[in-house]
């Protein structure tokens, strides 16, 4: 019974905390290490799925076709969502690619490591997320060397 009251209380801070920050993104849509860079208007369809360390910018929307949210788009590990960009369909978007800012996303990119940008959204170039965005998964699984905590135990 209590789990349940504690399970309401968090669904509703999300949604108020949504509110107020302009955020509209639901549960697990979004793989581990999400990294949104500003306070701003973000869009989320639930039907969509979107890989691990992904930073995403403000006015960004993420949303299904017409008719259905089976319909949403499939995005890969380590993308980079520029400011303003669009991205609708059932269109699926490979790993390490930088969309570019107010860049509309409607057909699907399936080479890995490249930047598209435009309204349609075409390949511009091969530099991809390489430098954009920081791994945050990498960032946990470092292991703490055996003699830091051999020393922190003489210590206490």
């Amino acid at each position: 019974m209590i789990h349940r009251l504690y399970l309401n209380f968090i669904l509703f801070r999300l949604h108020r905390m949504g509110i107020h920050l302009g955020f509209s993104i639901p549960l697990n849509v979004f793989g581990p290490g999400l990294s949104i860079a500003h306070r701003g208007t973000i869009i989320v369809n639930k039907g969509a799925r979107v890989g691990e360390n992904c930073r995403i910018h403000a006015c960004t929307n993420i949303g299904s076709g017409r008719g259905s949210i089976h319909l949403a788009p499939k995005i890969g590990n380590g993308v980079y969502i520029g400011p303003g960009a669009k991205i609708f369909g059932n269109v699926e978007i490979a790993d390490d690619i930088a969309i570019g800012a107010n860049s509309v996303v409607n057909k699907s990119f399936y080479e890995k490591g490249i930047s598209i940008a435009g309204v349609p959204a075409k390949k511009i170039n091969n530099k991809g997320s390489n430098g954009m965005l920081i791994k945050a998964t990498k960032i946990f699984s470092v292991s703490i060397p055996h003699e830091t905590v051999e020393r922190a135990n003489v210590t206490e």
